[in-house]
């Protein structure tokens, strides 16, 4: 077991050497993108109107059962889910990744966090939902409470207060945790749902709903590369730690998880939608799932093509390297995105 030097000036991890005050100069610039990114992307749920939204909610003729069933599904899971990923920034990652320009992108995650649960708030005061029914889901509905319980049990290390890191055993269990934040919660647990309330968008149902859930995916995309990020340099700084068991075992849980999504994504949306089958959902799952590993330099597994090519301008997670690939210009909020 190798002892973990938090001396050492040139780690991103609990550096004993590092003043968190001196932000100047910085050693990771890409963490100081992803925050610059996280601020040209700046949005609130209030700027959207829910109108058209309330109407169709009301509506006899305009939604079926089933749709309404997956609205009220992706609402519960994504309304506690939120709340989950804030209380790992805060209470637990921040606290290890000593870096101030690190430091700094978390403390605008959790900004965004905040604002994602704003928006879930926002949603059920604006369609009169049950928050009972909504908050509760994670407790009573199978598949919802399984990707949470796998994702609590998957970074219940971290927040152990007595945790520290002390040695390379230290690190892999510090870095399990952040591929079960990054790379599960936000990088495979919250797509399927993205996909389900965008391609209600594109039928021209619910669009206020559907435009805040593009506005939060564009968020997670910052949120997931700026994790893998993280990961990929925690690696690069210690090697000794990547060694091929511990990658089988972060294959396996990224594998796991995959199962857990594509469950979930047959229960909410068991009878598919106008063009689209709840198989598909599962594909697209297994496609970013594969996008995720190789993200993080490990085998893809799946080899699926991405069944839904008109989600490539809102959620293509080749945008995951440098926020979007695709050139967007003029936006400071999220009501004036230009794409080009």
């Amino acid at each position: 077991m190798t002892t973990f030097n938090n001396q050492n000036k040139n780690s991103i991890i609990n550096n004993g050497h590092m003043d968190p005050n001196k932000i100047l100069p910085m050693r990771y610039t890409w963490a100081r993108q992803h925050y610059k990114d996280g601020i040209a992307n700046n949005w609130t749920p209030e700027e959207i109107g829910m109108q058209q939204d309330v109407e169709q909610w009301k509506s006899t003729t305009v939604l079926t059962e089933s749709e309404r069933r997956l609205i009220l599904w992706n609402l519960g899971f994504f309304a506690t889910a939120e709340s989950l990923t804030a209380n790992n920034i805060v209470l637990a990652v921040y606290k290890h990744v000593t870096n101030p320009e690190c430091r700094q992108y978390m403390l605008r995650q959790a900004y965004e966090e905040a604002v994602h649960t704003d928006t879930f708030i926002y949603c059920c005061d604006s369609l009169g939902l049950d928050p009972e029914q909504i908050y509760t889901m994670y407790l009573t509905i199978p598949s919802i409470k399984e990707k949470d319980d796998f994702v609590v049990n998957l970074t219940k290390s971290i927040f152990d207060p007595r945790f520290e890191i002390k040695n390379s055993a230290d690190i892999q269990k510090f870095l399990h945790d952040l591929v079960g934040y990054y790379v599960i919660m936000e990088g495979i647990f919250f797509y399927a749902g993205f996909a389900m309330m965008l391609a209600l968008r594109r039928q021209n149902k619910m669009v206020g709903i559907g435009q805040q859930f593009e506005y939060i995916m564009r968020d997670e995309s910052i949120h997931l590369a700026f994790g893998c990020d993280l990961i990929n340099t925690i690696k690069a700084e210690n090697p000794e730690v990547w060694t091929p068991e511990f990658q089988r075992n972060i294959i396996d849980l990224i594998k796991k998880a995959v199962e857990l999504e594509c469950t979930y994504a047959h229960d909410a949306c068991p009878q598919g939608l106008l063009g689209i089958n709840a198989q598909q959902f599962s594909e697209y799952v297994e496609h970013i799932a594969d996008r995720r590993l190789a993200r993080i330099g490990l085998p893809e597994q799946y080899h699926k093509d991405n069944p839904f090519p008109w989600l490539s301008q809102a959620t293509d997670l080749n945008k995951e390297k440098n926020f979007f690939e695709t050139r967007v210009t003029e936006y400071q909020t999220a009501g004036s995105l230009e794409w080009e």
